[in-house]
């Protein structure tokens, strides 16, 4: 198709940043006395919200976090995309071979998208349309974020392709009703990923971004 936006996910899709994100999230959750895996976070919680993750764990502890989890959490993650943070391969021919609007539309805050844009010298291309799900009632798999940044973009649902690494980001593409690719080309992505996202409704899978132009015309 050719849509009229294309709204891209941050983490894992623009940036590669998952395993660095998982790895800082496992450490801050056990050091608060909920010890996870890396893996386990990836498992349970890639392609939400930190706020939605919190709130499920706490419901699962019975007890509320400590109020200053999440500026530790926002800082630790911030302190390791600086030391090692790298774009996505590719992503900026993928970017020059675009017509249409773009925006990101993120489960990070907006902090940690912008911090994660400039870091990897992609700011530039997506500022000031940078969306989170701080702005929405409900993170992804919910479709309140993607509508967001298409009313905030002023495009039908139905003229917008997405571009997503996790089941929820696909899940609530759909649910938006908009077209929904799945990109399998960041470092966090295992063996499977790709069934996984069909499954969840991606009408395409790919795992290089210089791709991206053969399914957008």
């Amino acid at each position: 198709m050719r849509p009229d936006l294309v709204i891209f996910d941050c983490d894992g899709v623009l940036v590669d940043s998952e395993v660095i994100s998982c790895r800082v999230h496992a450490e801050t959750l056990t050091r608060h006395g909920y010890p996870i895996t890396t893996e386990q976070v990836a498992e349970r919680f890639l392609g939400r919200s930190s706020r939605e993750a919190r709130r499920e764990i706490e419901a699962e502890l019975g007890r509320v976090f400590s109020d200053d989890l999440e500026a530790q959490l926002v800082a630790d993650v911030l302190r390791s995309f600086a030391e090692s943070l790298e774009p996505i391969p590719h992503i900026t021919a993928a970017l020059d071979a675009l017509t249409q609007p773009v925006c990101v539309a993120s489960s990070g805050t907006l902090e940690r998208i912008a911090f994660a844009l400039n870091r990897t010298g992609l700011y530039r291309r997506f500022a000031p349309n940078l969306f989170s799900a701080e702005q929405v009632a409900h993170g992804k798999p919910a479709p309140d974020l993607f509508l967001h940044a298409a009313r905030q973009m002023g495009v039908p649902p139905s003229r917008c392709v997405v571009i997503e690494d996790s089941v929820p980001g696909i899940l609530g593409a759909r649910a938006a009703g908009m077209t929904a690719l799945g990109f399998v080309g960041g470092s966090h992505c295992l063996p499977g990923m790709d069934a996984r996202l069909r499954a969840a409704g991606a009408s395409v899978i790919f795992d290089d971004m210089r791709q991206l132009s053969d399914f957008i015309i």
